[in-house]
């Protein structure tokens, strides 16, 4: 929802990965953001309204941006979507950090700003592809912001440790860094960030992409 700048660039690049998009947006004309290039879907209405999302496809998205200009506009969105059509996987733009806050708490992710915001979303719409937080100077050993699958919240740190066979030393949780101990437990809205080899990656990713193993 929105086709602002961030909108804009965060459905070019979902699509040049490989993905089917339906943007939003109450404006038509600024669908024009998306250039020529663009085979996505694009829908006049209001965000929030459920006949909308249902026009653009809401109930079989794997995951849903919220992204306009407006604070109110962008939760009411993304709460709509989690709780009326059963999207985990939200995330809304948020230009107000007190507000920011309490929506974390809410177990809604938030972002701000444009090029950190469009490649930040990015991360956490996609079980894959993340980006590296830090890299070591050969290139092998990297940090890397993965996306987590609701059905680890409520598990120990230890268990998705040992689950992906590689650390995670520290968390992001309502905009605050914490390093968990074994115990902690993995809450709705957590960031979790771990630390792998190269050739890991994808395997990793993959692991923490799908519910926990049943024992």
């Amino acid at each position: 929802m929105g086709c602002g700048r961030v909108g804009s660039r965060l459905a070019r690049s979902l699509e040049k990965r490989g993905h089917s998009v339906a943007v939003i947006d109450i404006d038509t004309d600024a669908f024009r953001r998306l250039g020529p290039d663009f085979h996505g879907q694009t829908v006049k209405g209001v965000g929030f309204d459920r006949g909308v999302l249902s026009r653009a496809g809401i109930e079989s998205a794997d995951g849903f941006a919220a992204v306009s200009s407006g604070d109110n506009s962008n939760i009411l969105a993304a709460r709509v979507v989690r709780e009326s059509f059963g999207v985990d996987n939200v995330v809304a733009r948020i230009y107000d950090p007190g507000r920011a806050q309490v929506y974390e708490r809410l177990g809604i992710p938030t972002v701000a700003t444009v090029r950190w915001a469009a490649d930040k979303v990015l991360r956490r719409l996609l079980p894959e592809g993340s980006e590296p937080v830090w890299r070591d100077p050969s290139g092998n050993a990297r940090l890397i912001e993965v996306w987590v699958h609701q059905g680890w919240v409520g598990q120990p740190i230890r268990r998705l440790q040992e689950a992906a066979r590689t650390p995670i030393p520290f968390l992001l949780r309502v905009g605050t860094g914490i390093v968990p101990s074994p115990e902690t437990l993995f809450q709705d809205g957590d960031l979790a960030y771990a630390a792998v080899e190269l050739d890991r990656i994808s395997e990793v990713e993959a692991i923490f992409a799908a519910p926990p193993a049943r024992h």
